[in-house]
């Protein structure tokens, strides 16, 4: 295959099959990688996953991968998650020309969020109690770091960012606090990116988090 458009039928088929297997959680995206990026999405079906449509460009991830960041083409499995908060588990496969280039993509967007809800209430109907349990993350970098404990704070709190309340981001920019997170250069930043909230509200948060402990403790 030398081109999307040589077996354009066949891959927009797959595009709509495949959707149609797993349902409407489930966003299926062809990519034409051999023209401008900014408009290489040429079939999609559940775009209301990420809000996208035909037209619109790829991701960060295929940009990398063109750009040569990447050895190994294919992912499959990873955890990405929307503007919104919403959790998805993603595979991105790519295809090629007989000269090894990489022509087009077909990407698969599996919004988990629901499911992470229903996991966490399960979860505390099986597991009641509480239970002390020491995590340590083995990191090469701060920003791995950081990662590690949004993804830790975010499990204790129990909800994807999308259906967080304002109690559940203070609970948890409050546990990150606890956890030194705010020490890490640019910490603030990072987290207030993946809360998607701005900085005055992250700095409010902590000041009324650090408010109410203090209440609790002289009352």
């Amino acid at each position: 295959m030398e081109s999307i458009q040589d077996e354009f039928g066949f891959l927009t088929e797959l595009v709509t099959g495949l959707a149609a297997q797993f349902g409407d959680n489930c966003e299926v995206v062809l990519h034409d990688l051999t023209g401008p990026y900014d408009s290489s999405i040429v079939a999609i079906a559940n775009g209301h996953i990420t809000g996208r449509k035909v037209g619109d460009p790829g991701t960060n991830l295929g940009l990398e991968l063109l750009r040569g960041n990447h050895v190994n083409d294919n992912k499959f499995n990873y955890l990405t998650q929307t503007k919104d908060g919403r959790i998805l588990r993603s595979s991105s496969m790519y295809m090629k020309n007989k000269a090894g280039t990489i022509i087009g993509s077909l990407c698969i967007n599996y919004d988990i969020t629901e499911l992470m809800i229903a996991e966490k209430t399960l979860q505390t109907l099986i597991r009641p109690g509480e239970q002390t349990e020491v995590k340590e993350s083995f990191v090469t970098s701060v920003s791995d770091l950081l990662d590690a404990l949004i993804q830790e704070a975010q499990e204790q709190v129990g909800k994807p960012v999308a259906v967080m309340t304002k109690e559940d981001k203070m609970r948890m920019i409050q546990l990150l606090d606890a956890k030194g997170a705010f020490l890490i250069k640019k910490g603030g930043e990072k987290i207030c990116t993946y809360l998607n909230i701005s900085k005055y509200t992250l700095y409010s948060h902590l000041e009324e988090g650090k408010s109410a402990v203090k209440e609790s403790v002289e009352g």
